[in-house]
Formats: structure tokens, sequence, C-alpha cells
């Protein structure tokens, strides 16, 4: 399943936005992480909404993407940078077709309760 968010951000270009998304801010960004428990720079450990995970960030074309390698739902996420339109897109994926309703619900939220600015 895919779910999308999107912002119209003027105050951010695409270096901008990647120098952001370091595993070390991923708190202060986004409300349904709750903190870093190891930074290594591209690699790390979090405690979110779902519980204590590792993570891993890769720059990629006009953003960054965060995956949860050891999740059971392959949770993974970009935020990437449209040139034309200053839109910031937040874009996430899981690998089950039909999750509980509740998971979701947390899903729908995570996408939403990324601050970009």
């Amino acid at each position: 399943m895919e779910f999308f968010a999107r912002t119209n951000n003027q105050n951010l270009d695409e270096d901008s936005l990647k120098n952001q998304l370091t595993i070390a801010m991923l708190p202060a960004l986004c409300s349904s992480i709750d903190s870093v428990i190891l930074d290594n720079k591209d690699s790390g450990r979090i405690y979110c909404v779902w519980g204590e995970f590792d993570i891993n960030r890769e720059e990629i074309d006009h953003g960054i993407r965060f995956t949860l390698p050891r999740c059971p739902n392959a949770l993974a996420w970009t935020i990437t940078y449209d040139d034309d339109t200053s839109e910031i897109t937040v874009h996430c994926t899981i690998n089950t077709a039909e999750p509980d309703t509740d998971f979701i619900d947390t899903i729908k939220q995570f996408v939403v309760d990324w601050q970009i600015n």
C-alpha cells in the first residue's frame, strides 16, 4: 500500500531538504518518531509509534529515503522536493496489501506528522 502527503514549501530547496533530513533530526521533524536511540549518519535505531526499529537513510534524486529494514511490513518512506512546484512529497509504502484499520490509521497519521520547513 502507498500513502502520500504533499505540502507547498517556499522555505527549502532540495539541498536544504537533504541537509535537514538526518536521523538525528527525525523526532523534531515528525511527531510519530519519539526518539533516536542510535545515529550512525546513514543507519541507526529509532523509537516510533510502532516501537523500536533499525533505520537506514539513503540519499536519492530530489530527496531522502528512509527504510525500516527489520519491520515486518517493510515500511519505507521518501521525502522529495519538486523544483518546478516547490512541493515536498512524503511517500510511504508497506508490503501488506490489506493491513488492519488501526495500522492504516497510524500510517496516515505518520505521513501527515511530517513538519518540514
